[in-house]
């Protein structure tokens, strides 16, 4: 017997810009029945650029998603391929054109098997829940975290929104090969759930925010909330685009008998 549902939704704000280059998706496999996919990207490059890069990799994550078959590839395979196409496709087009874009990526997989894998390029997150309490989250490719990393952060640099903005890991980076942060939790069940986000969510959130705002609402209603507080709490600065998925594992309706995603629609 099933131990749950999933529950899914989207939501999206343009911000104060003049354009909206963050992307979201929701994707069910056709050849993988009880697999769906969830994928966000914030696109830089201006000048459209940056719209085009992250339209690149939600491109990518569903052509490849709709062949993905349990029978012949692995989920960790295929989170690596679509990060490697939509590089390679945002590399081609930066080529024929005088864009400079480039986009992070978050790619999580929810698998019949109650298992989760999840990979991320820059400074986009993804924070898996129990219940209300933030059980981890992705570490963003700044400058900053890397810092951190070698243990080379003093106070003075801590201090510096400069280097908590500067991303050292993307896509589509000419000058630099991208490097793919991959995880996994198993063993997954009702109550779990999973945010991904851009930057222009999460900078106005603590942890137990997100968290309490997910387990106590619908993911619909719970993207429409965060979005409109991250509104509120933006007065007074020029807002990023402000982007997120909500992927949520509930207790099966009784009369239910096959393993489904019961939702998959936006809130925008």
């Amino acid at each position: 017997m099933r131990q749950y549902e999933i529950e899914a939704g989207t939501g999206q704000h343009i911000g104060d810009r003049s354009e909206q280059q963050d992307r979201v998706a929701l994707f069910a496999a056709p050849k993988a029945p009880g697999y769906m996919l969830a994928v966000i990207a914030d696109g830089m490059g201006g000048l459209s650029g940056g719209a085009l890069a992250a339209e690149q990799v939600v491109r990518s994550a569903q052509q490849i998603f709709e062949r993905f078959s349990p029978l012949t590839d692995n989920p960790e395979a295929i989170l690596h391929t679509i990060a490697d196409e939509a590089d390679t496709v945002i590399k081609l087009s930066a080529m024929s054109s005088d864009k400079k874009p480039h986009s992070t990526v978050v790619l999580l997989i929810i698998t019949p098997q109650n298992s989760a894998i999840w990979a991320h390029v820059g400074d986009s997150r993804l924070y898996y829940f129990d219940g209300p309490n933030c059980i981890k989250r992705t570490i963003d490719h700044t400058y900053l975290e890397q810092l951190k990393a070698e243990n080379k952060l003093d106070e003075a640099k801590a201090k510096d929104p400069l280097l908590a903005n500067l991303l050292v890991n993307v896509l589509g980076n000419s000058n630099n090969e991208f490097n793919i942060s991959l995880n996994r939790r198993d063993g997954l069940k009702a109550g779990d759930s999973f945010l991904l986000c851009t930057d222009g969510l999460w900078s106005y959130f603590s942890d137990a925010e997100l968290g309490a705002a997910i387990a106590m609402n619908t993911p619909r209603k719970a993207s429409e909330m965060l979005i409109a507080n991250a509104r509120k709490r933006a007065v007074g600065s020029k807002a990023d685009n402000c982007t997120l998925a909500i992927v949520k594992l509930v207790k099966p309706a009784k009369e239910v008998k096959d393993y489904t995603i019961k939702k998959m629609r936006s809130a925008i």
